[in-house]
C-alpha cells in the first residue's frame, strides 16, 4: 500500500506543477529583453501579474497530457533493465486517469 501512495503522490505533485505552469502569464518579447534599470517598476507588487485561471476543460486537458506523457515514456522503455521504471510510469498514468474517470471526485486543486 505504501508503494502505491508514493506513486500517487509523485503523479499528483508533478501534475499540480504542470497546472501551475499552465496558469502562468506568458511574457511578451519586450518583457523578455528587459529595460533599463531606471525604467524598472518600484514598490511592493509593482511587478505582480494576475495568473490565468484554467477552466475545468483546461484542467482535464493538462491531466490527460500528463498521463499521455507517462504512457509514451513507458512505451519507450523497452529494455528489461527499465521494466520497473516503465511499470511506475504506467501506474502514475493510471492514477491520473482514475481521477478523470471517477465521477464526483474532488478536483485536483
Amino acid at each position: 500500500m505504501r508503494a502505491r501512495d508514493r506513486v500517487a503522490v509523485s503523479a499528483l505533485r508533478s501534475t499540480l506543477a504542470a497546472l501551475d505552469n499552465a496558469e502562468a502569464v506568458p511574457l511578451t518579447e519586450a518583457e523578455l529583453r528587459g529595460s533599463a534599470l531606471e525604467q524598472s517598476p518600484v514598490g511592493v507588487g509593482a511587478t505582480e501579474a494576475a495568473r490565468r485561471e484554467l477552466s475545468e476543460h483546461g484542467v482535464v486537458d493538462v491531466v490527460r497530457a500528463e498521463a499521455a506523457e507517462r504512457l509514451e515514456a513507458a512505451a519507450r522503455l523497452t529494455a528489461p533493465a527499465h521494466a520497473d521504471r516503465a511499470a511506475r510510469l504506467r501506474a502514475e498514468a493510471a492514477v491520473l486517469l482514475g481521477f478523470l474517470d471517477t465521477p464526483g471526485t474532488a478536483p485536483l486543486r
